[in-house]
């Protein structure tokens, strides 16, 4: 991408709705990835097993799914801006039910509060991931994603270290191990306090979220129309549709998506579950998720540097599939801190996956480009699948094999950038 393109779109500055879908893509992320320190938290404090743990990502990432029809027509009744305010006001609120939850011990109300979040953020989501994707050129797609990328990723490293300064998780850690030594007022004296270590954090949570859709409300975004990436040389692919579901390579594009957010998700969020199967302590394992994240950094880096100048967008999709297969290889074939390493290299992998799948499923569905977007978007619901699976697996195989479960996804991401994102463009 020139400076011009960068800068420029349609003769209006694109550089501060790119800083401000950029704020928003870091909240994505530190909100996101707070998950992989709260799947082993919530576990001792809610004395959960390996398998209901990870509901914690079924409650979250389910909502892109049931949310995505309410996602668009919020969108449509309150427009952009409005939109996203309202959605930050719904994240502040499933926040909010951290308090109670912690409170009551009660495994339920934190999942609704998940839920809720992840229902806010489907409607960011499906505003700003085609809103970034049409701010300028198509062929330059991937590399505006993968800047918003870094700033989720920095975010998503960040997350699981920030909420560990505010909990005691060395005493976490010795309470699950003295649990079976305690009596019941002791064992429910110390699992409340346990708990309760995570009122402050999201209480710090809510006002920021809070803060951010008030700001939302304020500042000046350029309406960018769905149509406006439909050019006359692939009109002929969108003139007699129907609807977004009349495009195969969009379904394919969700199905995509669907087993991409789940192993992203899976190398995210296990990993410092993971760590501790190995024997490495919580306190220390909560750095692993940055290990996962540098690694999607490093990728994103990559990818503004190399597309579309030396490499296009689905030649990086095929590769990161490779790595992907690669990776996923080395975890099960390899043991201790190389296994864990190879799963941070996951990250790696994923890095130009999500924004290499935007644009070639959005190229040619012209007027339907909203209603594609929001397809697509549900397919973050692969996040709710895929980590639970996991977790099952886990439980009767152990954490170590388990990632076997990541192998067809990247088979598949391999059949999209290969032939997947070609089905039903010829005109």
């Amino acid at each position: 991408m020139n400076s011009h393109n960068l800068s420029k779109q349609n003769g209006n500055s694109t550089v501060g709705p790119m800083i401000i879908i950029g704020a928003l893509f870091f909240i994505f992320g530190f909100i996101t990835w707070l998950n992989a320190l709260l799947i082993p938290y919530l576990q001792i404090a809610c004395e959960l097993t390996e398998f209901q743990a990870y509901f914690v990502t079924t409650a979250f990432y389910i909502a892109y799914l049931v949310m995505a029809p309410v996602s668009t027509w919020v969108l449509n009744k309150f427009g952009f801006k409005k939109g996203m305010s309202i959605a930050l006001a719904i994240m502040a609120f499933g926040a909010l039910l951290f308090i109670p939850a912690a409170y009551t011990r009660i495994y339920g109300v934190f999942l609704i509060g998940l839920f809720i979040i992840g229902g806010g953020l489907a409607i960011l989501q499906t505003a700003s991931n085609p809103y970034i994707t049409i701010l300028g050129p198509v062929e330059t797609a991937a590399k505006r994603i993968s800047i918003m990328g870094i700033c989720n990723k920095f975010a998503g490293a960040t997350a699981p270290i920030i909420l560990g300064l505010f909990l005691n998780l060395e005493a976490a850690d010795n309470v699950s191990q003295q649990l079976a030594s305690l009596t019941p007022a002791e064992k429910e004296a110390a699992l409340s306090e346990v708990a309760l270590q995570v009122v402050n954090p999201y209480l710090g949570i809510v006002v920021v979220l809070l803060l951010l859709a008030f700001w939302i409300a304020k500042v000046r975004l350029p309406d960018v129309q769905g149509d406006e990436e439909e050019s006359a040389d692939h009109h002929a692919l969108s003139e007699n549709k129907k609807s977004a579901w009349a495009f195969p390579h969009v379904v394919l594009g969700f199905i995509t998506l669907f087993l991409y957010v789940g192993v992203e998700v899976l190398a995210g969020d296990t990993i410092i579950s993971y760590g501790k199967s190995i024997g490495v302590p919580l306190s220390e394992a909560k750095f692993f998720t940055g290990l996962t994240m540098i690694s999607m950094v490093i990728g994103y880096i990559i990818g503004i540097i190399a597309i579309p100048k030396y490499i296009k967008q689905e030649v990086a999709l095929k590769l990161c599939a490779i790595l992907g297969i690669i990776f996923t290889l080395g975890i099960v074939f390899t043991s201790g801190m190389t296994s864990l390493y190879c799963v941070a290299l996951l990250g790696l992998a994923n890095s130009l996956i999500w924004p290499a799948i935007w644009p070639l499923a959005l190229k040619g569905v012209g007027k339907f480009t909203s209603a594609a977007s929001g397809i697509l978007v549900m397919g973050i619901a692969g996040g709710a699948v895929i980590p639970p699976l996991y977790g099952q697996l886990a439980h009767h195989i152990g954490s170590h094999q388990a990632y076997w479960i990541a192998l067809p996804s990247y088979l598949f991401i391999l059949y999209y950038a290969i032939a997947g994102h070609k089905v039903g463009k010829k005109a």
